[in-house]
């Protein structure tokens, strides 16, 4: 097993299955503090040649979802809908005449 850090480093490889222009010429990935991001690059011409042009971004699942670490929220309305007894319970035990702002 191997000791190797690859923290704030990364590697950049040659896209060969580039399926249109706007595709990336370079893919790859990158780790930042610890972070692990998708890196593209693109060859452009600017005016005094060639450079790459550069983009870091979340990583994507194989269906093209961004993966998330972000804690989602569990309702989907605000605020949360909610009907028989736990809205009575909540409207219970809830006052908000009580709250300091």
């Amino acid at each position: 097993m191997s000791n190797y850090d690859n923290t704030n480093s990364g590697v950049l490889f040659k896209n060969d299955k580039k399926g249109n222009e706007k595709a990336p010429d370079y893919k790859g990935k990158v780790n930042v503090n610890g972070k692990d991001l998708e890196i593209a690059g693109w060859i452009r011409e600017g005016k005094t040649g060639q450079f790459l042009s550069i983009k870091v971004s979340e990583p994507r699942a194989k269906d093209g979802n961004v993966f998330d670490n972000k804690p989602k929220s569990v309702f989907t309305t605000y605020p949360p809908k909610m009907n028989g007894d736990a809205a009575n319970m909540f409207n219970e035990s809830f006052d908000q005449t009580d709250l300091p702002f």
